[in-house]
């Protein structure tokens, strides 16, 4: 990537420019704009989030945020209320509070003499959700939107539940947020209030897990806050970003689709990164990218982003698999419009023998009756943190499953789009699920998962009102895998497997399940073959990056343990994100996240999961240490979390705050 000193603007940053909201909260903002501003009015792009502009984000902020002001924009990274230097408290994702206070900072900075009265938002994750969320509210002054990895539906398609399952990232990610959300401002801006304003944070802060959890079916809970129960609300122009590596894969295209505004999507190799910096490489140019759509729809200039295709796709080649790319071979193709007529549809039937073919049939249903430790191979629901996230050899779980595999490929086959899955099955329990992998498996038999799907039979007929299954009736289903771009080689074949189970992505249904699957097919959406880029972005530039000290290097692990004596399997993951300290304020951040999952593979009942962060912040003879700590496990009728903070000044323990939480389980 290629750092960028000398920008047309000079550049003027604000470490704490205050804004208060009507309610007389004062929101913590980090503020970059040309110096002549006040002379020059510039468009603003607000970035709104719970992640902490001092000493989270600060990494990716000084490579973003800086390169936007130098080419003449106010760009202000808002801590969220309750987090970060911000004063106020949170309590709950996308509320209505955060949404008001973003529209009322939208409000604030259009009217500053600085601002030329045209707003954007852009954000990845938490910040592309809430870029989406107000510009349905419609502030005026609010143009242009950029979101990244970021969703429609925040019931089918976020960390809490996919295919009416529950994923055990709700339990993870909630972990996570109880521990960042537990750490004090920084006193070198908040003052002598630091304190008292940490204990009320502590005091109050929300048990996510559990808020999440008693919402098992799409509810109104999941309805507010999905744009995708009114794309017409959206009138800002909106670019979405995405990326085959990361759980947000399937926003992009539906946006693309359904959005009345302007709307243009790009979707490339990486995880859950901002793509001048992610991996897998290639990166682009994004924010390049951005600029082409900040100065048309917040300057007026004609940058032909207007003309340029509906979807940008990187249609990855297959290779063998691993759990960490640095690189992905493939191509760029460009789609002028969306649905693309480019696009057919190619049927798969399931045969006997484990055959898969146009013309296939089963001669006898087959009985699918997974171990509970099917999964295991699957990676990270969504792969974040730059360790072994990656879905690795799925061998392992292909061999706990039911495959069928077509004969070896004549030719290159281009999966561009989500796969759909038609079954006709039956399961013997009320309660069951079905786990769908489309693989590429090489001449060696090395099996890289390309995509799948999941589905809580009880949600056959839709996530809002579940309904038991009717055991041994046959059911007949369909669901749709994820999107991907994926290019099978000639000489490799595809495999369908299927499981009766996917942990640890998904929890386990209450009692082991055998399903009779009687006949089914795979519809890939397949895109004729090509060679070369059909789009070329310019090579990747930002500004300077955050200069640090580093205290205690990063790492990452993820191993698979497996007890003789007790049959357990467990999966623990080590996140350490080492410390470092800024060069210039001279504040040092660590931390360290642990998960660790286990089940037997006779007993859905076993399954457990365990999460416990450490936080750490210090500068001088000041310190401060965070422990936070959340489990999970059930019984057939309840799912039991329990979780616990810890904040420690200096060697002192001066807070402690113990959570426990019975939910009954729904359809689940």
């Amino acid at each position: 990537m290629k750092t960028i000193t000398k920008f047309p603007r000079e550049i003027i940053e604000f470490a704490d420019m205050g804004i208060v909201m009507p309610d007389g909260c004062r929101l913590s903002a980090r503020v970059w704009m040309p110096r002549d501003a006040e002379q020059n009015p510039v468009p603003v792009i607000l970035e709104h989030l719970p992640y902490r502009k001092r000493d989270g984000t600060t990494g990716r902020d000084n490579l973003t945020h800086a390169y936007f002001a130098g080419h003449g924009y106010a760009c202000i990274r808002l801590d969220m209320r309750g987090n970060g230097d911000s004063e106020g408290l949170m309590e709950d994702e996308y509320t209505d509070q955060e949404w008001q206070d973003a529209c009322d900072a939208i409000a604030w900075a259009a009217a500053q003499p600085w601002c030329n009265g045209n707003a954007g938002m852009i954000g990845i994750s938490w910040g592309g959700f809430n870029g989406l969320q107000v510009a349905a509210l419609q502030p005026p002054a609010l143009k242009a939107v950029i979101t990244l990895c970021s969703t429609d539906d925040r019931y089918a398609d976020d960390i809490h539940y996919k295919g009416g399952l529950l994923l055990n990232e709700n339990m993870g990610w909630g972990g996570t947020m109880l521990s960042y959300s537990s750490r004090p401002g920084d006193p070198a801006l908040v003052g002598d209030k630091w304190r008292e304003q940490w204990l009320d944070r502590l005091e109050n802060e929300p048990f996510l897990p559990a808020v999440w959890l008693r919402h098992q079916s799409r509810d109104a809970y999941w309805k507010r806050g999905s744009v995708c129960e009114n794309y017409s609300a959206i009138k800002a122009a909106v670019l979405a970003v995405g990326g085959w590596g990361d759980a947000y894969k399937n926003t992009v295209a539906r946006l693309v689709e359904n959005l009345d505004a302007p709307v243009k999507g790009i979707v490339g190799p990486w995880v859950h990164k901002y793509p001048h910096f992610a991996v897998p490489n290639p990166a682009i140019g994004f924010l390049q990218e951005a600029l082409r759509w900040w100065d048309r729809w917040l300057k007026g200039i004609d940058t032909g982003v207007e003309h340029d295709p509906a979807m940008r796709i990187y249609v990855m080649d297959s290779e063998p698999p691993r759990d960490w790319y640095l690189e992905r071979q493939g191509r760029w193709i460009a789609e002028q419009q969306w649905p693309s007529p480019n696009i057919t549809t190619t049927r798969l039937a399931l045969g006997g023998q484990g055959h898969l073919a146009e013309a296939a049939a089963l001669d006898a249903p087959v009985e699918i009756n997974s171990p509970q430790d099917c999964g295991m191979d699957g990676g990270e629901y969504c792969a974040i943190w730059l360790g072994p996230e990656l879905p690795g050899d799925q061998r392992v779980d292909d061999q706990k499953s039911a495959c069928f595999d077509s004969a070896p490929l004549d030719a290159p086959l281009d999966v561009v789009g989500g796969p759909v899955i038609r079954l006709k099955l039956a399961a013997d329990r009320r309660r069951a699920m079905v786990a769908v992998r489309l693989c590429d498996v090489q001449p060696d038999g090395a099996s890289t998962r390309i995509t799948y799907g999941v589905l809580n039979l009880c949600h056959r007929n839709g996530h809002e009102f579940p309904e038991n299954v009717v055991p041994g009736e046959t059911m007949e289903i369909a669901f749709r895998l994820d999107d991907i771009a994926y290019r099978v080689l000639p000489g490799n074949r595809l495999r369908v497997a299927i499981s009766s189970t996917y942990w640890p992505l998904v929890w386990p249904s209450p009692e082991e399940v055998t399903l009779t699957l009687h006949e089914g097919a795979i519809e890939l959406p397949v895109r004729p073959s090509g060679e070369g880029d059909e789009w070329t972005f310019e090579e990747p530039e930002a500004a300077s990056p955050w200069v640090v000290e580093t205290l205690r290097p990063d790492s990452n692990s993820r191993t698979v343990e497996r007890d003789a004596a007790t049959g357990k399997v467990a999966l623990r993951i080590i996140d350490d994100f080492g410390e470092m300290r800024d060069a210039g304020h001279g504040l040092a951040v660590g931390e360290i996240a642990r998960e660790l999952w286990t089940i037997d593979p006779a007993d859905p009942l076993s399954a457990q999961g365990e999460a416990h962060w450490t936080q750490t912040l210090s500068r001088g003879d000041w310190s401060i240490r965070t422990e936070a700590f959340t489990a999970m496990r059930s019984d057939a009728k309840n799912f039991h979390l329990t979780g616990r903070i810890e904040a420690f000044e200096g060697d002192a323990l001066i807070f402690e705050r113990d959570f426990d939480e019975t939910i009954p389980r729904g359809h689940i």
